[in-house]
């Protein structure tokens, strides 16, 4: 008999836990809709042209052809799908031309069409009743609901994306930009998303930002690439490597001419190699000459800048850079440098009061109540932010070793420190060696010692037993063979100390990457060895605070337990042998066409649920599904056991990284995986299951409403929970903020349990979840995810850095770290 699939769980009800209070969120009711069906067509253009010239071409159409649409005007997404209010439209079928009349803007290497064939079909109607249904509890989430969804976003966004640049669900605006390094510029945008929530549609407004190409002088932008204060600055011509970076950042870039009228535009296709002065080309007379003196001659212009390359538009058709202006509206879709990418997030990054009021200013843009869109469809959206019901989970208390003096903690705020605390279970460190890639000229030996005394004393107060507090000091060139230099610190370590070595202490010059990646790989797949890697900075003058931290993550990389949770605070987890798993995978970026993807999870090792170990697998590019996590979960169980010698009786799984369109299938494998994995190390070994799907990347955002329940950041406070108003119209799912605020608007984290064997009630899961956060073991503070998901993003991250060589080989992490917490 075939297996049923498995459904997702249903909510159990609301939680009680907690401090009631209030807060908004970034969600806007929709008011009303029709309840009639809405209408889809396929849309197919033709000739192809970019989605920007769609939109024009369809909104010609539209324009041209108002009898035939009895009136009525649909809406497009840019592609190929059109909606439209049943109303009086009886079309089924057709074909209309379309002219769309003079310039639309577009660029491309040949002159753009001005004529379009459209061809429209009918293909269904979309039931909104299912969608109300769903909304109310009384139906599953069907096709026509996921249509009915799809149709609302493209509604609302249809005039706005006329008239911005439009990305997916975002446009953005010049409105406030703001120049970043490079020739760059950083936009506002605005996000809006159509959401299901309990008995009613929402719209989730939210802010976004990306970068866009400068528009003006192509001239200017070139010096600004290239560091340089003013185009004067280029008299001395380009460098090999100026050009390059040149013609890099304006390959196809859209450019208009600017020595002429009418000004044509262009797809720029690179930069010549010579200069506008030895740029030849034929003339038609069947002559020949070049850039310099055409211009001269043709267009009575006199280059400024001839020593310079052109750009090359099409083939034998050059333009001096100087004759060059950049259309506006150009999104940057590359790899932003390290600079580019902070002066983004110092753009993006907004306080909760500041984020409230720029979302209110997109509202205005949006306009939805003169909106003949939303009009025409019968809906009508709130311009209030939704006030929803919120409360304050209690504060778990810390545990730390009983010698401490203060070793019942109860952080205030999420936060809390070191002092007069040691740590759960000191970790011995006797057998060391320091690496310095820094020459003794820039950080001498004294120094290097200043810097260890204080750090062994802070480690020693902090409970760490470290017998040899003089390890040796070896140095080693930053770009030389770091493998070698890895292997004699490690020789050097054990013979000094006659034993096993356990941790090579790397001293660097930089926050390169190159180089910590190279050091990571050897130390965790060549030799075996725990690595810790400071930048050279931090020796001058060390902080206590500093070393604290450093200390954090040496103790637990050597075995040690930093602290954990009072067992009352998390009694699921210390009632029964309880594994607590952590899942992500991690994918190459877009321009990456070698590397595959990453699986890890991470498991907890006993009832404290404070000393973890991972599991790691590489697997094809861009899947999903973790591939072999049968055999990954029963190397944690196997695990567990040999730890505390006991087998888990529950199993509650945290995974990250995957969309509500993947959660049918990941389900359906995944906990399937766990079961075999269990079946497979004892026949009849049934722990029971809960699977929690963790989700950071989303829109939503809490704006907290009095000063009471704001912390220094002016964001809501750790504990703040939604588990109503604007959450799934009847699964089990919840909106958690459990960090204090640094900067900008703190994100809560959305915890949606897909299946659940264990009973949990809201409260239960939700404060499980809270506390975790708690002993996270790199920090002092209350963290933004449970930390077996962070733990296993961290793994991800790790493993991309164990690959090296042509082709790509990928290294395994040695035997003896397997089952300490190396990744830290």
């Amino acid at each position: 008999m075939e297996e049923r699939p498995l459904q997702i769980t249903r909510r159990p009800g609301l939680g009680n836990a907690g401090r009631r209070i209030r807060v908004r969120a970034n969600f806007f009711e929709v008011l009303s809709m029709q309840e009639t069906n809405i209408l889809h067509y396929d849309v197919n253009i033709t000739p192809v042209v970019p989605q920007r010239l769609n939109r024009k071409v369809f909104n010609c159409f539209v324009e041209q052809n108002q009898a035939a649409l009895s009136g009525t005007k649909p809406v497009f997404d840019g592609k190929a799908n059109m909606y439209a209010s049943t109303g009086s439209l009886q079309l089924d079928a057709d074909s209309f031309d379309v002219d769309i009349g003079e310039d639309d803007g577009a660029v491309t290497t040949r002159r753009p069409p001005r004529r379009f064939r459209i061809r429209l079909r009918r293909t269904r109607a979309i039931v909104l009743a299912e969608l109300f249904q769903f909304l109310n509890g009384r139906a599953d989430f069907t096709e026509n609901c996921q249509m009915a969804i799809m149709a609302m976003d493209i509604i609302i966004s249809h005039s706005i994306s006329t008239k911005y640049p439009t990305v997916r669900r975002s446009f953005y605006t010049p409105q406030g930009s703001k120049h970043i390094f490079g020739g760059l510029e950083a936009w506002q945008g605005y996000y809006q998303s159509a959401r299901p929530t309990r008995g009613r549609m929402m719209i989730n407004v939210d802010l976004s930002a990306s970068a866009f190409y400068e528009s003006g002088q192509l001239i200017q932008v070139v010096a600004k690439i290239l560091g340089l204060r003013s185009p004067d600055d280029l008299r001395r011509g380009f460098s090999p490597n100026d050009h390059h970076k040149v013609e890099d950042f304006v390959r196809r870039l859209r450019i208009k001419e600017n020595h002429r009228t009418p000004q044509r535009k262009f797809k720029v296709e690179g930069l010549t190699q010579t200069p506008a002065t030895h740029t030849t080309f034929d003339l038609a007379d069947g002559g020949n000459t070049d850039v310099r003196t055409y211009f001269q001659n043709t267009h009575n212009k006199r280059l400024i800048f001839p020593f310079l390359p052109c750009v090359i538009v099409r083939r034998n058709s050059f333009i001096p850079i100087e004759c060059c202006d950049i259309i506006p509206e150009q999104r940057y879709i590359r790899k932003l440098t390290g600079r580019q990418t902070d002066d983004m997030m110092t753009f993006a990054r907004q306080n909760p009061n500041i984020r409230a009021n720029k979302i209110q200013d997109g509202l205005n843009i949006l306009d939805y109540r003169s909106n003949d869109y939303l009009r025409q469809f019968g809906i009508r959206i709130s311009t209030d932010m939704t006030v929803v019901d919120a409360r304050v989970l209690p504060t778990p208390t810390i545990q730390y070793h009983p010698s401490s003096r203060d070793h019942h903690v109860q952080p205030k705020d999420g936060v809390w420190n070191l002092r007069d605390k040691k740590l759960a279970t000191g970790a011995i460190l006797g057998s060391w060696a320091v690496l310095s890639f820094i020459n003794e000229n820039k950080l001498p030996d004294q120094a290097i010692n200043v810097f260890l005394r204080e750090f062994i004393d802070t480690c020693v107060q902090t409970g760490m037993d470290i017998p040899n507090k003089r390890p040796p000091i070896c140095r080693e060139n930053p770009i030389g063979n770091t493998e070698e230099s890895l292997k004699k610190a490690w020789l050097k370590a054990g013979n000094v100390a006659k034993a096993q070595p356990q941790l090579i202490f790397c001293i660097l010059p930089n926050t390169g990457q190159d180089l910590y990646g190279e050091i990571k790989r050897v130390g965790e797949t060549v030799i075996g060895v725990a690595t810790q890697c400071i930048q050279g900075v931090h020796t001058n003058r060390p902080k206590k605070q500093y070393c604290a931290n450093v200390c954090l993550k040496i103790n637990v990389k050597l075995g040690g337990m930093n602290s954990f949770l009072v067992p009352e605070h998390i009694p699921f987890v210390t009632e029964k042998p309880t594994i607590l798993i952590g899942a992500d995978v991690s994918h190459p970026g877009p321009d990456d066409d070698e590397r595959p993807s990453f699986a890890a999870i991470c498991g907890s090792m006993d009832a404290r649920a404070s000393r973890y170990a991972a599991s790691i697998r590489v697997q094809e590019r861009r899947y999903e599904i973790i591939a072999d996590l049968a055999n990954m979960v029963k190397e944690l169980l196997k695990t567990f056991y040999q730890t505390c010698g006991r087998k888990p009786v529950r199993i509650v799984f945290y995974r990250d990284g995957i969309s509500e369109g993947q959660f049918n299938s990941v389900l359906e494998n995944e906990v399937k995986a766990i079961r075999a994995a269990c079946q497979a190390l004892e026949a009849g070994y049934k722990p029971t299951i809960t699977f929690v799907v963790v989700q950071k990347r989303h829109h939503t955002r809490f704006f907290p409403m009095d000063r009471q329940n704001t912390d220094r950041s002016g964001n809501c406070l750790p504990g703040t929970v939604v588990d109503g108003n604007i959450t799934h119209p009847f699964e089990f799912d919840f909106y958690l903020q459990s960090h204090a605020g640094l900067l900008g608007t703190s994100r809560p984290a959305h915890y949606h349990v897909l299946y659940d064997e264990n009973g949990f009630n809201a409260d239960s899961m939700q404060t499980l979840s809270y506390n975790l956060c708690y002993i996270y073991a790199r920090c002092t503070r209350s963290v933004s995810l449970v930390p077996p998901v962070y733990y296993a993003h961290l793994v991800t991250n790790r493993a991309r850095l164990h690959a090296s060589g042509t082709p790509i080989t990928f290294g395994v992490v040695k035997q003896e770290l397997q089952k300490v917490m190396y990744f830290v």
